[in-house]
């Protein structure tokens, strides 16, 4: 493989990909310009299908703009849509308790909140980032404080509801994980030791409790302990989101100058997520696995969602940076080439986001509460810019 064409090849196609149709798509049908925020719940053509407002989203899209803005272009339309989402968040998304919804109506009116600290993380992000963008230090103290805020609902009994009654006590991989990026997003805008510690306290407990040599997987849930909790739900392996750890992972190692235990925990995550979510059959990565290959219980347990793939799309490119091993490029042309001849759609642009395991089109939404301009676009930037570390390398 020419190495240095084939990453300039791709770099070029992020970028314009990124500028010329996922951002357009979302700022011309996406952003709402009367009362502020983004809209997700979008139909193939882009036309508005339901005006429930995802508060995950603004804080996504508000992370993705800024972002965008200091690593693509400084776009000033990206950097007003930046702040449209972080004001409405800051207007419309907080409950009097200090936490946050998990669905507003357009105008802001409370719909529902959850037990889940994920809209907390993603608007903290979205402050950070965005503080860095327009060069106003106060989003960052915000960021920070925040993430302050979200350590001590996680620290402090009967803050948060438990998932289960006190007869199962277990934990969970998606918040370990996920305070992973939130704390060195924030940290790249401010520093705070309470940020280095939790990244530390993350990589420790991924290590001590969700790796499972035995299975060589990584579980989405564990007892108290780590101890394996031998039910549908505690057997579950979830390939995206632990190929996205890897990357997390990977991109932390980096940061202490390529530390090597952190670089090899990444890549026998991603080496192990790969076996069990590749679909040697017909390409792509699934969604769920059971550790003992029994039947998984969700429906979708075999579909081809589109965040797996842009998250395996990152961690192949950051693993090839970690290593130079050219095993990961050929992950990434795999992926790469699946994930492109599947999920655009070439008539009203934008992706796809819920294919069969045959990669048919389930159905042609392109988004909702949970679909919208977060994996798709951050995947585009990331790997353009890792495109450009490998370039320099």
């Amino acid at each position: 493989m020419d190495v240095k064409a084939y990453i300039k090849e791709w770099q070029e196609s992020y970028k314009r990909d990124f500028v010329n149709n996922i951002m357009p798509f979302w700022l011309k049908y996406g952003l709402d310009r009367e009362n502020g925020g983004v809209y997700t719940c979008l139909n193939r053509d882009g036309s508005l299908i339901d005006t429930t407002k995802s508060v995950w989203f603004q804080g996504r899209f508000g992370f993705v703009a800024a972002f965008a803005y200091n690593n693509i272009e400084q776009n000033k339309e990206w950097l007003e849509a930046s702040k449209s989402c972080i004001d409405f968040i800051e207007k419309n998304c907080f409950d009097s308790d200090g936490r946050m919804y998990f669905e507003v109506t357009a105008e802001g009116t409370p719909l529902r909140k959850r037990r889940y600290l994920f809209s907390e993380c993603f608007a903290a992000i979205a402050m950070s980032e965005y503080s860095i963008a327009s060069g106003d230090k106060s989003y960052a103290v915000k960021a920070l404080d925040l993430f302050e805020r979200i350590l001590y609902y996680l620290e402090t009994p009967g803050v948060l509801e438990p998932k289960y009654l006190p007869t199962l006590k277990a934990r969970g991989h998606s918040i370990t994980m996920i305070l992973i990026n939130t704390a060195s997003r924030i940290r790249a805008a401010i520093s705070s030791e309470k940020l280095d510690k939790r990244i530390e306290e993350s990589i420790s407990d991924l290590k001590k409790y969700f790796i499972h040599p035995e299975y060589e997987a990584l579980l989405e849930m564990v007892g108290e302990n780590g101890e394996v909790i031998d039910t549908i739900n505690g057997r579950t392996i979830n390939p995206g989101h632990c190929i996205e750890t890897a990357w997390f992972l990977l991109e932390e190692a980096r940061y202490r100058n390529w530390d090597k235990d952190i670089v090899d925990t990444a890549i026998t995550i991603l080496d192990w997520s790969w076996k069990w979510g590749w679909d040697e059959q017909y390409g792509g990565i699934i969604n769920f696995k059971d550790c003992k290959n029994l039947p998984p219980q969700d429906y979708s347990q075999d579909m081809k969602f589109w965040w797996p793939q842009t998250e395996a799309i990152i961690a192949t490119l950051y693993a090839y940076l970690a290593t130079k091993d050219e095993k990961y490029l050929e992950m990434h042309r795999q992926v790469s080439e699946w994930t492109y001849a599947h999920f655009p759609d070439k008539e009203f642009g934008e992706w796809y986001g819920y294919l069969h395991r045959d990669g048919t089109v389930a159905q042609p939404a392109k988004g909702n509460i949970f679909k919208g301009p977060f994996h798709i676009p951050r995947m585009m930037i990331r790997s353009y810019m890792l495109c450009d570390d490998i370039l320099n390398m």
